[in-house]
């Protein structure tokens, strides 16, 4: 049995989280999320950061550090949540893996009806507590 690793990466500003809507074809098509994707072999997780982020919404970014894991239940996927800088506003998103982006506050999140729940699970154990730093 292969377990899965992942990233997730978490960008905030003026108290809002960058989140993007999943593309309707692909896996959890239609939820939202943070950006994040798998660990390629070989890959380290920072760089594993940047190139999601990239190949995501088209920005650039700094990972900044790792500040939470998340194991699945069943323990085949494991994420790896880091912290980054954005680099750039400009930012194009790849609409064969993203519908659409936005930047919400924990509140706006928690109002979406379909968010990960890696991601509601992250808001409440780290999240809020990043935006007060």
């Amino acid at each position: 049995m292969n377990v899965i690793q992942g990233v997730v990466v978490v960008v905030h500003r003026e108290g809002r989280f960058l989140m993007i809507q999943r593309a309707p074809h692909i896996l959890a098509g239609g939820a939202w999320c943070f950006v994040g994707g798998g660990i390629e072999p070989g890959e380290s997780q920072e760089a594993a950061v940047v190139r999601e982020f990239r190949e995501e919404v088209g920005g650039g970014v700094r990972p900044l550090g790792k500040v939470w894991e998340y194991t699945r239940p069943d323990g085949m996927l494991i994420l790896h949540w880091w912290l980054a800088e954005l680099e750039d506003d400009a930012l194009t998103l790849n609409f064969d893996e993203v519908t659409q982006c936005r930047w919400c506050t924990p509140e706006e999140i928690d109002a979406l009806t379909d968010v990960l729940e890696s991601n509601r699970a992250f808001l409440r154990e780290v999240g809020r507590a990043l935006l007060l730093n």
